[in-house]
């Protein structure tokens, strides 16, 4: 359960890393410590003229490869916050798989539903991000958030206050930007999935 409206409201600007070779082959990558690949280096680059350090309280990161060095290349290494909770989602056996071969043996699976054999289940997903939700809200200003896809998706949905779920209905692309914040006493969601591409 995630803790109510905070007495000083902030926003959670979360951020997915970079592009990899597996994430561009729309490979599983849950724990398999992959470094960004030279595209992925460059989109972690441009991140640093979108986002102000003067903006952020606080900057938390996942403790894998990729998301530090988007971290790190985006000019926020420095006084980053390594959060074991903002790991990827551990894929198990589906490790590496991408979703037409896993379709392929299972045809209805869903990640959101079923969670990974051998891995996390959808309930251990949300319990880590619940975590990362009340850390963010206990925070006295904004927090920025570097790590992955389906983790911060999870947080989104459970920020909203969402069933887990709901994190299906919220694509984040690589290196994409999303901001999770407040209308009063109600949490919403602000711009979300921008990764700096002219839309049109």
């Amino acid at each position: 359960m995630v803790s109510a409206f905070p007495s000083n409201p902030c926003r959670l600007v979360v951020v997915r890393h970079g592009a990899t070779s597996w994430s561009r082959a729309g490979r599983h990558t849950g724990r398999t410590d992959l470094p960004l690949d030279p595209g992925g280096e460059a989109q972690a680059r441009a991140l640093a003229s979108r986002l102000r350090p003067d903006w952020f309280t606080g900057v938390l990161v996942s403790p894998l490869r990729r998301a530090r060095e988007t971290c790190d290349l985006a000019g926020f290494g420095a006084g980053a916050e390594v959060v074991e909770d903002l790991a990827e989602w551990d894929y198990g056996d589906y490790e590496g798989l991408t979703s037409a071969q896993i379709h392929e043996q299972r045809p209805s699976w869903s990640l959101w539903e079923d969670g990974a054999p051998g891995g996390e289940s959808v309930a251990d997903v949300q319990v880590r991000a619940d975590r990362v939700v009340d850390l963010a809200r206990r925070s006295p200003g904004n927090v920025l958030a570097f790590a992955h896809g389906h983790i911060l998706r999870m947080v989104a949905a459970r920020w909203l206050d969402l069933p887990a779920a709901a994190g299906s209905r919220l694509l984040l692309s690589p290196a994409a930007v999303g901001v999770l914040g407040w209308e009063r006493e109600v949490a919403v969601l602000g711009p979300w999935d921008d990764d700096g591409t002219p839309l049109g």
